[in-house]
């Protein structure tokens, strides 16, 4: 059935929502896209007449493609050269959705992306409708084709695969520009010392080159075992730049909620470093440097104004 310019308007008026569920569900940028795009043609060749409420068919539909997308993606990840980190997005992307909540900017951050690994496919469903985008037991009963005591259940379940102690700290941008200055500062300094007073005592390094960026296989834990690779990390090494593309900038930013050092090589995200801060200190630093999962954060970055440089370390 041809669809409309009112139909179009429907659906463009739900993307900003849609991209931004499936992102929570799938933790990449371009496969949330593709999935909406795949809800788009589906909404094209629907009979539209009788759908009674667009938003409702359109969050099935999103929601039923990535369930799909969940289960081929995990087989893929068996497979993964490396760890796996979810795909950083930068603020401002409607693709991170709605901010109001603590439980909103939680589900988006890099850390709860990658502990929602841990569920089902329907637990992390039914976490994200309901802790993200507040939708009742009853709705996502319907969305899921479940009892809404069968969904309460799931709900539970989730919550406590995904109980954590310790919760980030909120910044704005200029208290997120001076934490990446300090941890730049500490990591070049070349000495272990200074980098290990930035981290929580059990902080975690986790780096995702997907096997064309070098990458450590399992995640380091411990604030000196951090800091010492940190510190090797950012040694002035152009053989390490040769696999980003060249010798980066570096610019402060900020992903997924949270201070961000970011490296662009001729105009291109070639990393985005994460900083998790708690009141304990910096407990995670997450490296993404995988080409394939900096796509989006590069088209998002090019409509930017970011301002100079870090002043040339190397």
């Amino acid at each position: 059935m041809p669809v409309g310019t009112h139909e179009v308007e429907v659906f463009e008026g739900a993307r900003g929502r849609l991209e931004a569920i499936a992102y929570r569900l799938l933790g990449s940028a371009g496969d949330a896209e593709d999935a909406v795009q795949d809800t788009f043609l589906r909404w094209q060749s629907a009979d539209r007449e009788r759908i009674e409420t667009p938003e409702a068919w359109l969050t099935k539909v999103l929601t039923n493609l990535c369930l799909n997308r969940l289960t081929s993606a995990r087989a893929r990840r068996e497979t993964y050269v490396g760890q796996w980190l979810p795909e950083p997005v930068f603020a401002g992307d409607r693709m991170l959705g709605p901010s109001e909540t603590v439980e909103q900017r939680e589900s988006v951050s890099i850390a709860m992306l990658t502990l929602m690994e841990r569920l089902s496919a329907k637990e992390r469903v039914v976490y994200v409708l309901r802790e993200a985008f507040g939708y009742s037991h009853a709705e996502i009963a319907e969305v899921l084709d479940l009892t809404e005591p069968n969904c309460q259940q799931i709900h539970r379940r989730a919550k406590q695969h995904l109980a954590a102690d310790r919760r980030r700290v909120e910044v704005d941008a200029t208290a997120a520009r001076k934490i990446v200055e300090e941890f730049l500062a500490a990591a070049l300094s070349g000495r272990t010392d200074a980098l290990v007073k930035l981290l929580a005592d059990d902080a975690i390094h986790a780096g995702d080159g997907g096997g064309v960026v070098f990458s450590l296989p399992l995640p380091i834990t411990g604030a000196v075992r951090v800091a010492r690779f940190l510190r090797g990390l950012f040694e002035p090494n152009p053989a390490r730049w040769a696999m980003i593309g060249g010798r980066p900038l570096l610019f402060p930013g900020v992903a997924n909620g949270v201070p961000a050092l970011v490296l662009v090589v001729d105009d291109r995200v070639a990393a985005v470093v994460s900083l998790e801060v708690t009141a304990d200190g910096i407990a995670a630093v997450h490296t993404q440097a995988n080409p394939g999962k900096l796509e989006r954060a590069t088209r998002h970055w090019a409509t930017g104004d970011h301002g100079e440089p870090f002043a040339d370390p190397w």
